[in-house]
């Protein structure tokens, strides 16, 4: 994979990504509509999973369709579904973030919604083949400078801004160590990247062991979370968190790839599940 797309810093990408919920009521400009399609005609993750993207425009403007009311001002949405399948969600993860990190360099305001929209009042634009999951929509368009009432209320109840400690969420060697953080240190800098990641209702399900060569992406499972949907959600979230430690890795030249170790699935227990690893030379 290359991301000849970025020609910022990608963890400056991470910090200024934020949800946004009230937007300016005009729609996207011809030219960044053309940049986002040939962004997504060359989408791609690291597990070959194929993911699809729908344009979803005109769907809402001063209405609450679709969205109980918590985005304002949109005009455009972007939807992705993808073919039920091992790793299929944290593939949709993964480009569904590396999509929102492309809209943040170009200034286009994105937010993740994967419980907070009716999915019926999108199927319908979607075309969501049988077999198929459609976990996740944002909206996409221009920030408004002056937020919603809801908007403000929504960010202060998810606490969107906060995030777990460092040595709460990465280990060397067992669970019962935490990983060392250190100035100027290569892995630090792309578990601070899996950290700062969005997730949904910010419940930051990741658990990453570190070991020789080796990072081992765990999902820490939020107890009855996913109750309410047909698929386990928290997988989108070990998506992003995989799409933050890649596109770092990239851009600083730790060669590697996605594996699935047989060993590593014997460790997994009801809460905390092993996903994939990442091994590098």
């Amino acid at each position: 994979m290359t991301e000849k797309w970025i020609d910022q810093d990608i963890m400056k990408l991470v910090e200024q990504r934020k949800s946004v919920r009230t937007f300016e009521e005009r729609p996207l400009s011809e030219e960044d509509r053309k940049e986002i399609r040939d962004f997504l005609k060359v989408s791609e993750n690291p597990f070959h999973v194929k993911v699809e993207f729908r344009f979803l425009e005109s769907l809402e403007k001063t209405t609450n369709l679709g969205t109980y009311g918590v985005i304002k001002g949109a005009t455009s949405y972007l939807g992705a579904m993808v073919k039920d399948g091992p790793l299929a969600l944290e593939a949709l993860g993964y480009e569904m973030e590396r999509l929102m990190l492309f809209l943040v360099s170009k200034n286009i305001g994105t937010c993740w919604m994967g419980g907070t929209f009716k999915r019926d009042d999108f199927k319908e634009a979607m075309v969501v083949p049988e077999g198929y999951l459609f976990p996740a929509i944002t909206p996409v368009g221009y920030a408004k400078e002056e937020k919603s009432l809801t908007d403000r209320l929504v960010r202060f109840i998810a606490k969107g801004n906060q995030r777990k400690p460092f040595e709460e969420l990465f280990f060397k060697n067992s669970f019962q160590e935490s990983y060392p953080r250190v100035e100027k240190d290569l892995l630090t800098d792309l578990l601070e990247m899996v950290r700062l990641g969005p997730s949904a209702s910010n419940k930051q399900p990741w658990r990453l062991l570190v070991e020789d060569h080796g990072v081992h992406f765990y999902e820490r499972k939020t107890p009855r979370y996913s109750d309410a949907f047909p698929y386990d959600i928290q997988k989108l979230d070990i998506g992003i968190a995989a799409c933050h430690f890649h596109l770092g890795a990239l851009e600083r030249n730790l060669q590697g790839e996605f594996k699935r170790l047989l060993d590593r699935e014997k460790d997994s227990s009801e809460e905390m599940l092993y996903r994939f690893s990442y091994m590098y030379k």
